[in-house]
């Protein structure tokens, strides 16, 4: 058998009449794809670049505002958005930043499930604190309360998890999320636990807020059914506990079941209060059906009884407590303990998954 080249063999023209026919093919297939719109070519587009540049004309522009009136700051709000917009977070808070004078406020619109059908929008801005700030400091500037027709706010329900948002000339229409179908698969769920509902934290991370009724604790388990937006990278001493590179959460490799809990938070995170301060606040409020994280609190924290509807709220409407099992920790050995713990042969096998909840409900 003769051995040649591509470029020396006689036998290499029916190859090169088969790549010209193969690039003219291919020059009419990119022909054609560039006439579809991007939504159905599904081109993948360039990463958003953000500038310094444009952050420090936002800075030092003047504008005029009148950031003590909450009515009028919610109208700019309201008058800067598009005519529909997505609420990603299952607390149904439709997030905001600007900055005013030298100023960078935050806030949200939210659409609380208890009252929206009745017509009120929950709205609140604050002047956000440096990470600098210490554990115990608060907004020295914190604007908050409820919209509605007596302000000359409307709210509609247009459909389910669909409502208009109107205030004078402007609507806006907030759709929120429906994580209704998304459940986690019945091997990620141990025999004791309860699933309360789908959460999509405002930082990005999609959870599946769970409940041990026997041991009366709650975890967040990370919902790896869809893509998570962040990379997860051990630690140097254990395999089994991974942080986010972006978040700071931290999760542990359950040794019983495939699946990842939540551990900790970052103690920077949280005193900034920023999006990366844990799903605390964004439980799955549209798909808990009535009473049941009612019972769950009672059962985890009987002093509640009496206290709370059935979302955890107070009777007054002050507040709410929140599910809060994780660490708040500062550096990666303040997580080592709760390794330590679930490798503990001190720790009998019936309260292994109380090494994960060493938080509790809180106010």
């Amino acid at each position: 058998m003769t051995h040649c080249t591509r470029s020396t063999c006689a036998s290499d023209k029916p190859y090169k009449t088969w790549v010209l026919s193969y690039m003219r093919g291919l020059i009419a297939a990119i022909v054609a794809l560039a006439a579809v719109p991007a939504t159905r070519a599904q081109i993948p587009a360039y990463p958003r670049l953000y500038t310094n540049e444009t952050f420090l004309d936002e800075l030092t522009r003047t504008t005029a505002l009148v950031v003590t009136d909450p009515v009028a700051v919610f109208a700019f709000v309201l008058d800067s958005l598009p005519d529909r917009v997505n609420v990603y977070p299952t607390g149904n808070y439709y997030y905001f930043r600007f900055i005013h004078d030298g100023t960078a406020y935050a806030g949200n619109i939210r659409l609380d499930a208890l009252d929206r059908d009745m017509g009120k929008v929950h709205f609140a801005y604050y002047a956000e604190l440096g990470a600098w700030g210490s554990s115990e400091a608060k907004p020295d500037f914190k604007v908050g309360g409820t919209l509605d027709a007596s302000r000359g706010v409307t709210v509609e329900r247009l459909e389910h998890l669909t409502y208009r948002v109107a205030y004078g000339p402007k609507s806006v229409v907030f759709a929120l999320n429906d994580l209704s179908p998304v459940k986690p698969s019945s091997n990620k769920i141990g025999p004791d636990e309860r699933f309360v509902g789908p959460i999509f934290d405002e930082s990005g991370i999609r959870f599946f807020l769970i409940y041990n009724a026997k041991l009366k604790i709650f975890h967040y388990l990370l919902d790896q059914t869809a893509g998570i937006a962040d990379e997860l990278v051990r630690t140097k001493r254990s395999d089994r506990i991974l942080i986010g590179k972006r978040t700071g959460f931290a999760f542990y490799r359950d040794q019983r079941l495939e699946r990842l809990i939540l551990i900790g938070v970052f103690e920077g995170h949280r005193r900034a209060n920023n999006y990366l301060d844990g799903p605390f606040d964004q439980l799955p409020d549209n798909f808990i059906e009535p009473d049941t994280l009612r019972e769950m609190l009672l059962a985890a924290a009987p002093g509640l009884t009496g206290q709370i509807d059935r979302l955890g709220y107070t009777s007054d409407y002050s507040g709410r407590y929140t599910i809060v099992p994780y660490l708040h920790y500062q550096t990666e050995d303040d997580l080592y303990a709760i390794h330590r713990c679930a490798t503990s042969k001190r720790v009998p096998d019936r309260l292994y998954y109380t090494c994960f909840a060493r938080g509790a409900v809180r106010r």
